[in-house]
């Protein structure tokens, strides 16, 4: 009886089938190759890097923009005609699409890395074009309709650009080791001239950006000022509806410095609180007076105003996302709240906190549209509110407010020169806080003007104004920034230029060793063959073995560790080096064994001799137990039926 045994056998490989098989659908072990990317592939992978940079680029701009998603959700509201919470799903759907490119981006990578043909299915190529063309026309839309809101980007590097530093640092070393092997594989010198040049200036780039990195919070600690004022804008809208006594009652029990309120006129006379033109969105008139519903609020009388629910809508709609953290008896609160009079707040706030009041013209048609500050004043008067706690905004008929109330802080909503300002009795700036520096600060302090910044929300914006010297901000946010002690980070210069200039001797040095590693590797695949192509391993990485000096038998090929891949990687030069020599000594014995044998058995010199032709381009390799003669180890001279390709 003959047995057969197989002549080859291939140990399954899990991690490079899921490799292949989810960036290219390869599955199979033939549908590999370590052939070179097709030029086509390359372009494919170029373009992936770029999706994967600007999706990037976007999801950061749009998380560090989560201070500014309710005026992004009002500028819809007043395109769209009804609010809704647009921030959150486009958030999602951003951090969606990044994980994907970035996975696709890892994947291409480790196809690099362990020396594999790239081959992006094309169900990716169609969703990665999808999402090219979704980030560059959301970046399009956002630049036409939120220019302003570029500066933001601009801002938050200053408070994370020296963390981006050191990720990028990390990064650009863990490439390092990729980009060392594809110099040491690289067969032309301009090849290896372009891949060093071009890790090199990006290297030298990252080593220079210290110089570049400027923040407030770059600093020595007795340099920082106190902490900024909060004024709660329009009372605590996170916490209750907005310009409600439930709103203005929270904020006082969070011992804020002031409250900011929209002043509106009702059609009799009466001032209110009512940020919106109309009544739609802050209260239920749809339903009770729906022919009402887009009727400007200033023209309703104020019994009508009176009988509109102003909480619900909080309930609803949860602006914020906070309204399922309240407790039941705030939730009941909130959802009986009417709107709010002026009187009523000056009652609540008199001696507990300063007013920054804004006022909103009425329509021309309003019976007070020209005395409508005179009336506003004469309720500010009649209430007995100090006058030294009001912060008056308009700037209409500003000379006879201060002649009817001298104690007011007159405050203009518009950047001018400080010169200008102080010679129009203003003393204190309502800006937005990417209206002005801070060199602009310190001249503003300098000529005794106060400055206040809305609407800071987020703590990573606050601690940056806090380091920059602000003296007070108008948040939503109140109940948390009170909560912040001190500023989320500060760096001393002198040890922040000292770690980060560490930190780029460290990439220069993991540089050198990648380098070093790969002339290593270089090195002893000369001495090993004299080729730059890994010896004594095909190119499915299974070595090929000699024939027995005996028994005439040829021993069949033998699995190699995942070590000893071809792709050369994952090997180590060390071990590799001690291989090869041993690898040496076992050829030069089997050399001295076989001419032995020969003399010995002069009948199986014709079939040592046929098999010498094919060991001229492979090395030698002992072999441990008699096998069949495997015919895909011989070369085409010698194989009667000429090459032959081993399949799964």
């Amino acid at each position: 009886m003959v047995r057969h045994q197989p002549l080859q056998y291939y140990e399954p490989q899990l991690c490079l089938s899921c490799l292949t098989g989810i960036y290219g659908c390869r599955w199979k072990r033939y549908q590999r190759s370590h052939d070179d990317t097709t030029p086509w592939e390359r372009l494919w992978f170029l373009l992936l890097t770029l999706t994967f940079g600007l999706t990037l680029t976007w999801l950061y701009f749009w998380w560090e923009v989560h201070n500014d998603y309710d005026e992004f959700n009002w500028y819809l509201y007043n395109r769209l005609g009804y609010w809704s919470d647009w921030s959150v799903p486009i958030l999602m759907a951003t951090a969606a699409a990044f994980t994907y490119v970035a996975g696709l981006q890892v994947l291409a990578l480790c196809h690099i890395a362990v020396g594999q043909q790239m081959n992006l299915h094309w169900l990716h190529k169609i969703g990665l074009v999808a999402i090219l063309v979704a980030t560059v026309v959301a970046m399009s839309a956002v630049a036409q309709l939120w220019e302003d809101e570029w500066e933001v980007l601009l801002i938050s590097l200053q408070g994370t650009a020296p963390f981006l530093h050191v990720g990028a640092l990390a990064a650009v070393t863990a490439l390092s080791w990729i980009v060392a092997g594809q110099f040491a594989r690289a067969e032309r010198s301009s090849s290896q001239v372009a891949i060093l040049s071009t890790f090199l200036a990006v290297v030298f780039a990252l080593y220079l950006a210290p110089l570049t990195i400027s923040s407030p919070c770059i600093m020595e600690k007795k340099d920082l000022g106190p902490k900024p004022a909060l004024i709660g804008h329009r009372g605590a809208p996170m916490l209750a509806p907005e310009h409600t006594l439930m709103s203005f009652r929270k904020a006082l029990e969070q011992k804020l410095y002031g409250l900011q309120a929209d002043v509106t006129i009702s059609l009799d006379g009466v001032p209110f609180l009512m940020h919106d033109a109309t009544l739609r969105r802050t209260t239920n008139v749809e339903e009770l007076f729906p022919e009402l519903a887009r009727r400007p609020a200033s023209m309703l009388n104020w019994t009508i105003l009176q009988r509109l629910n102003a909480g619900q809508w909080f309930l609803k709609t949860d602006p914020f996302w906070t309204a399922s953290s309240l407790s039941p008896s705030d939730q009941r609160e909130a959802q009986n709240q009417s709107i709010c009079s002026l009187t009523e707040l000056l009652e609540l706030a008199k001696g507990n906190a300063t007013l920054l009041l804004n006022l909103r013209d009425p329509p021309r048609e309003h019976p007070y549209r020209g005395s409508f500050v005179n009336v506003t004043l004469e309720a500010l008067l009649r209430s007995g509110f100090p006058q030294h706690q009001v912060l008056w905004l308009p700037n209409r008929q500003r000379p006879l407010v201060r002649k009817v109330a001298p104690g007011f802080q007159q405050t203009s909503g518009s950047k001018e020169a400080a010169a200008t300002l102080r010679k129009g009795h203003i003393q204190g700036l309502n800006l937005r806080y990417t209206q002005v520096s801070r060199q602009e600060l310190r001249d503003y302090a300098s000529w005794n003007l106060s400055v206040n910044l809305y609407t800071v929300n987020a703590p990573w914006l606050f601690s940056l104004l806090w380091c920059a010297g602000v003296p007070s901000v108008t948040s939503d946010n109140s109940h948390t920034l009170s909560q912040v002690p001190v500023p989320l980070w500060i760096m001393v210069s002198g040890a922040a230029w000292s770690r980060l200039r560490l930190l780029g001797w460290g990439k220069a040095s993991c540089l050198g060793c990648s380098l070093v590693r790969s002339q290593e590797c270089l090195g002893g695949q000369l001495e090993a063959g004299g080729e730059r192509s890994w010896p004594l391993v095909s190119a499915r990485g299974w070595e090929e073995r000699e024939p027995e000096p005996h028994g005439g038998s040829i021993k069949g090929p033998r699995k190699v560790s995942s070590y000893r891949r071809s792709s050369g990687l994952e090997d180590s030069c060390i071990l590799f080096k001690r291989k090869v020599r041993r690898w040496e000594k076992r050829a030069q014995k089997e050399q001295e064994t076989l001419k032995s044998a020969q003399r010995e058995q002069p009948v199986q010199q014709v079939f040592v001799g046929w098999l010498s032709t094919c060991r001229q381009d492979r090395a030698p390799v002992p072999a441990k137990g008699p096998r069949e003669p495997s015919p895909s180890l011989l070369c085409s001279r010698c194989h009667p039926l000429g090459s032959r390709k081993v399949d799964d």
